[in-house]
C-alpha cells in the first residue's frame, strides 16, 4: 500500500482499523472484545486488514501499517546511533525527548506535537483525513531523537507535510540530526510530497541555519506569535521543496 493511499474499507473492517489506529496499537483479543465481533469473524477481518497492508500483526497485537522503510545504524566515531520507524512502544520515549527539547524554550511546535500525543495516546495516522509517521534516533536502543511528518486533511495541501525534528542537546554535533532530516525528505519523496514545512521563534538561529542547509526558504513571518520568557518573538515560517 502506498505510503499516502486513502483507506477505502468495508464497514466491518473500517471499525477495526480505526480502533486500532485510536488506540495506537493493541492486543487482538481486547480489540475483539471491544468491538463484538465473533472471535472467527474477527480474525478472518483482521486477516483480510493483514493481507491487504493496512494492519500490521506481531505476537497477536495490531498496529497501523505504514511503509516507512527499515532501521539503519551509524558509526559517527565516538557513538553508534540508528535511524528508524517509529512503533508505537516508542512514544513514550519521543514524547520524553520532545519535553526536553522545548524545555529550552526554542521549539515551540515540538510542544504542540507533543501535547497531542499525549492526549491521544496513538503515535501513528494514516487515513483519508490525515497521516502521521515518525523517525527516531536511538543510542543503545533509546530514543534521543525524532523527525515527525504530518499531512493535512485539506485536498488543497495534500502534497505538503508539516515536520518536526529534535534532538536531546548532549547528542548534538554527531550528525544525528542531518540523517533524521535526510531519512524524513527521503519518506516525503517517496510518498510524492512536493513541500515541507518547519516553523521555528525567530530566536531559534541555529535551528533556521540548520534547516536552511537543506535548501529551507523564508515563506512567511509572523510577527509577536509566540511569548517566550515574557517576550514577544516572531514566529519564522520555512519551506522546503522536495
Amino acid at each position: 500500500m502506498d505510503s499516502l493511499e486513502p483507506i477505502d474499507l468495508d464497514a466491518d473492517r473500517r471499525r477495526i482499523y480505526e480502533y486500532v489506529e485510536q488506540h495506537g496499537g493493541v492486543p487482538s483479543d481486547r480489540a475483539q472484545a471491544a468491538l463484538g465481533f465473533e472471535p472467527r469473524r474477527f480474525g478472518h477481518l483482521v486477516s483480510m486488514l493483514d493481507r491487504d497492508g493496512y494492519l500490521d500483526v506481531h505476537d497477536d497485537r495490531l498496529e497501523i501499517a505504514l511503509d516507512t522503510g527499515v532501521g539503519e545504524t551509524h558509526d559517527l566515531g565516538d557513538l553508534t546511533a540508528t535511524i528508524r520507524p517509529a512503533r508505537q512502544d516508542d512514544i513514550g520515549g519521543i514524547v520524553g525527548t520532545m519535553r526536553q527539547v522545548v524545555e529550552e524554550g526554542r521549539y515551540v511546535e515540538a510542544e504542540s506535537v507533543a501535547q497531542q500525543l499525549d492526549y491521544e495516546g496513538a503515535l501513528l495516522r494514516h487515513n483519508e483525513r490525515e497521516s502521521r509517521v515518525f523517525f527516531v534516533a536511538t543510542v543503545e536502543d533509546e530514543v534521543v531523537g525524532w523527525v515527525h511528518l504530518e499531512t493535512p486533511e485539506l485536498d488543497k495541501l495534500e502534497h505538503t507535510a508539516q515536520l518536526t525534528v529534535g534532538l536531546i542537546e548532549e547528542y548534538r554535533g554527531h550528525g544525528i540530526g542531518r540523517l533524521l532530516i535526510e531519512r524524513a525528505l527521503d519518506w516525503a519523496d517517496e510518498a510524492h510530497l512536493h513541500k515541507v514545512y518547519n516553523s521555528f521563534p525567530a530566536t531559534n538561529e541555529s535551528a533556521i541555519t540548520f534547516f536552511e542547509a537543506f535548501g529551507a526558504t523564508v515563506a512567511a513571518t509572523r510577527s509577536d506569535h509566540y511569548r517566550i520568557d515574557g517576550e514577544r518573538v516572531d514566529q519564522v515560517m520555512m519551506e522546503l521543496e522536495l
